[in-house]
């Protein structure tokens, strides 16, 4: 360059130098660009049919998702922008993917289906490892894993079954519900399994013994969802009219508490913590709701009035994960709600509009004026919501 440059004006060789400059700045510049932006959340991840279900991996940052179409995905996530990658897909479900997890080990994927099959994928390949292609006489609606070797199923007719994996059979049969089951949850010594059922009643198995225990009560509405609440001492039971209901451990037949979300329905729970537990609803809210005291505690998302199918919280419990029939799986921001204490006297001020507990939350931090209407119709489903329940 310095060769070219001899016997040029000094005019001329500035110019150069000028463009030289300008052009190591444009390349610096594009290099920053190309820096992708850390955010709090990973960013959504869109289907092209509506997702039933999804899990995270219990020890990687991954993602498993089962849609109306039959099919499964596995993506991996990332909270850098661009960071979210489709590992894989299988299509081998005939009909709605109704339920998916993981392994204890994370070595395998579970899914369940309409079509009455039972599928087990490996999650490095997602290559087909074992299939029950007719596990049950109805639709399967959902699944539970107890441990390395054992499996629950239930489906749309009531029926449940345990599977032992060693021997490659249902070690268990019983149809105790006359309705679907749309929930398990076990013990964490794995001996009584619990079941929701559609007819509004909660179910009690002990699989050591493989008998049937008891049924409890029925509720109104049906039972959606089931988790295990207070180390255990509690299990609290969504229901399709928006009630919590809340049995004591070895006290089944009958609630002991019950309070009113005012949402539509409460179709899925996950929790949070010990106190804290996450609902979805058909009003595409997602709230965060304490329990004893009993009371809705604000507005984790939504999807936009679209109804919500599953919640799922991240193997580190800083997120939650929810699909909704916008198609779409979104994530949330719920490291706050680990450190909430709720007062047993104090109640918040009714303003009738959910405090936001995430910055995607309306009303947080990254709210934004798109699809206006939809927020307002959303709020407007709000203002005769209480945040506390007596």
């Amino acid at each position: 360059m310095a060769a070219l440059r001899q016997g040029m004006s000094p005019e001329l060789e500035a110019a150069m130098e000028e463009a030289e400059d300008a052009g190591h700045m444009q390349a610096d510049s594009e290099e920053e660009k190309e820096e992708p932006r850390l955010r709090d959340t990973p960013e959504d991840i869109s289907f092209e049919a509506a997702a039933n279900t999804i899990a995270f991996h219990p020890n990687r940052d991954i993602l498993a998702a089962g849609d109306v179409d039959g099919d499964v995905y596995v993506y991996s996530y990332s909270c850098l922008e661009g960071g979210n990658q489709e590992l894989w897909s299988s299509g081998h479900h005939l009909k709605s993917c109704r339920e998916v997890s993981f392994s204890h080990d994370g070595h395998k994927l579970f899914t369940v289906s309409k079509d009455k099959s039972i599928h087990i994928l490996s999650v490095e390949e997602g290559r087909l490892v074992t299939r029950f292609s007719k596990a049950h006489n109805s639709a399967l609606n959902s699944l539970l894993m107890i441990d390395e070797h054992l499996f629950a199923t239930g489906d749309d007719s009531g029926m449940l079954k345990v599977w032992d994996l060693r021997k490659g059979t249902a070690i268990m049969e019983m149809r105790q519900h006359e309705e679907y089951i749309s929930s398990m949850a076990i013990d964490e010594n794995k001996k009584l399994l619990l079941t929701t059922s559609g007819e509004g009643t909660m179910g009690v198995f002990n699989i050591k013994r493989r008998r049937f225990e008891l049924l409890s009560e029925p509720q109104n509405g049906d039972l959606t969802s089931i988790v295990l609440m207070k180390r255990g001492k509690k299990v609290a039971c969504g229901s399709s009219e928006g009630t919590v209901y809340l049995f004591n451990w070895d006290g089944f037949g009958a609630t002991s508490d019950r309070f009113a979300v005012k949402a539509e329905s409460i179709d899925c729970m996950v929790p949070v913590t010990e106190n804290v537990l996450c609902t979805g609803s058909i009003d595409g809210v997602i709230r965060a709701v304490n329990i004893l005291p009993n009371r809705v505690i604000g507005r984790v998302g939504q999807h936009l009035g679209e109804p919500i199918e599953q919640l799922a919280k991240s193997h580190t419990g800083q997120l939650l994960a929810s699909c909704g029939h916008d198609q779409q799986v979104k994530f949330w921001d719920i490291s706050a709600l680990s450190s909430m204490v709720v007062d047993d006297y104090r109640k918040r001020k009714k303003t009738g509009q959910l405090k936001a507990l995430s910055r995607k939350a309306f009303g947080g931090g990254e709210d934004f004026f798109a699809d206006l209407r939809e927020e307002t119709e959303a709020l407007k489903e709000e203002e005769s919501d209480s945040d506390d329940s007596d």
